[in-house]
């Protein structure tokens, strides 16, 4: 593969979508301390603790970045975002798109259309906006090494009950994962996805892990060794997929989840 070409000691450009709390937080954080340019994004609600992650940024590693709120599941918010990044930056080097929500949790039985389309909106629509627009730009740059990498989860390769939309939707960033770093390939571009277990987020307390069934479940699941996940373990790993080091690894998902199952 071509995809490990960039030239070492360019500093590169990194956005993360999702970015203003949990692990999206943390993944630009990582990306930051390894010189990356970091673009932040998160929704316009989240402006003011957006605009926190970017002052933390630039005070604790100098480098620089910027706030680009916007909706993931907006098709023009995202071709805009990306257009911004590029501008502002100098070019888009690693998508990140961690952008998601849980949705409610309720039995497939008890769904409404649109708790189901709320989730699929983001999780995925979402995503493919973010792939699509993140590849536009790297194949307009006309250089091979970009780096983009999906948020998928535990849930996306075993489902729980009553997380029947959030479920599908991860599931799905593993087939459009698969089918972006096909087409992609050929431009020297790597897509790959990150699959979290329980991970202490804002994310995961929307269910309790120690009272609900599915979290009591899950909880037993673990093996004895293991426990929660801390976000930084997530961006651990994303720091290797975005680095050039991982040029030979595309197409993947990976389990991030203490040994709650092997893949």
């Amino acid at each position: 593969m071509t995809s490990r070409s960039l030239t070492r000691g360019a500093t590169r450009v990194a956005l993360i979508t999702g970015a203003a709390q949990g692990i999206g937080k943390a993944i630009a954080l990582r990306l930051a301390s390894d010189g990356f340019k970091i673009a932040l994004n998160d929704v316009d609600s989240k402006r003011n603790q957006l605009e926190g992650v970017n002052d933390e940024i630039e005070k604790d590693y100098g480098c620089e970045t910027c706030s680009v709120p916007g909706d993931v599941s907006k098709e023009r918010d995202v071709e805009d975002m990306v257009q911004v990044v590029s501008q502002r930056l100098g070019s888009l080097d690693v998508m990140v798109a961690n952008a998601g929500i849980l949705g409610s949790y309720t039995p497939i039985l008890s769904t409404t259309e649109k708790q189901w389309d709320d989730v699929l909106r983001i999780n995925t629509k979402g995503i493919f906006f973010c792939y699509k627009y993140a590849a536009k730009q790297m194949v307009a740059q006309g250089r091979p090494g970009g780096r983009i990498i999906g948020a998928s989860s535990f849930a996306g390769k075993q489902g729980l009950t009553h997380i029947g939309a959030y479920a599908a939707s991860k599931f799905a960033v593993r087939g459009l994962t698969q089918v972006a770093a096909l087409e992609l390939g050929h431009h020297g571009i790597t897509v790959n996805a990150y699959a979290p277990g329980a991970i202490e987020t804002p994310l995961a307390t929307a269910i309790d892990l120690s009272t609900t069934p599915a979290g009591k479940d899950f909880l037993n699941k673990l093996p004895s060794f293991s426990t929660v996940g801390k976000p930084e373990e997530v961006a651990s790993l994303v720091s290797f997929l975005a680095s050039q080091e991982s040029g030979y690894i595309t197409g993947q998902t990976i389990s991030v989840n203490g040994g709650l199952f092997f893949d």
